[in-house]
């Protein structure tokens, strides 16, 4: 199997492409982001700790983000940033926990700062039928000024994975839903999207996102997020 740390990704400040093991190391060096944060310096109001946090699908760990988070913002505001991201299709439930996806609920109201610190990993869960789990894991923090107006900011993501179609193995195009509940590898090139399951939807779209071919998911909302 390949070694989901390998899996590709951007840097947002200056353009480099790297592993997401290597992001992380990254953006803690990052001369384009230090210039980001010296502009911050002669802001006014209270400086906060931001905290810098990676989020992966638990699964495969080829997608994933690198975001800075006031700490003092809500546990909801990370869920709506997710949902935006790459989880959002039918406005279904979801949870924050400790301990994997059956751990210790955490309150949606609870401060970022008060449970994700360096070293800490948390789960997130959307949809309780067809569930996606996100792995949150805090990994730096520095005290200062946010880099934007939103209390989240995106800092990296990954590079959308390639995958071939399941009829011919050439590069995919689209995802069949019906083919992946039924245990299938459901990704499809051009050439064979024309397949279709009786009264169910045709294949959509491949999109960046670990909700791709599941449930009505058909991709993110407009960025910025």
């Amino acid at each position: 199997m390949r070694d989901s740390r390998l899996s590709r990704g951007l840097c947002g400040y200056c353009g480099r492409e790297m592993t997401r093991a290597g992001m992380s190391r990254h953006l803690g060096l990052c001369e384009v982001r230090e210039e980001v944060l010296e502009d911050t310096l002669g802001q006014n109001g209270e400086r906060v700790p931001l905290l810098h946090v990676q989020a992966r699908d638990a699964w495969t760990g080829q997608y994933w983000l690198n975001l800075e988070v006031d700490s003092t913002a809500p546990l909801a505001q990370l869920d709506a940033y997710l949902r935006a991201v790459w989880l959002e299709c039918c406005g279904h439930l979801s949870r924050f926990s400790f301990g994997g996806w059956a751990g210790d609920e955490i309150a949606m109201s609870e401060r970022v700062g008060r449970v994700i610190h360096p070293g800490v990993e948390l789960t997130h869960t959307y949809d309780f039928g067809t569930e996606t789990f996100t792995m949150i894991r805090g990994l730096a923090v520095r005290e200062g000024h946010r880099t934007t107006p939103r209390p989240i900011a995106l800092m990296a993501r990954n590079t959308p994975p390639s995958f071939l179609c399941q009829r011919c193995n050439r590069p995919s195009t689209h995802v069949c839903p019906e083919c992946v509940r039924r245990g299938l590898r459901g990704t499809v090139c051009d050439a064979h999207i024309r397949h279709r399951h009786e009264d169910l939807s045709d294949p959509v779209e491949l999109v960046n996102s670990p909700r791709a071919g599941i449930c009505r998911y058909t991709g993110p909302a407009e960025p910025p997020y």
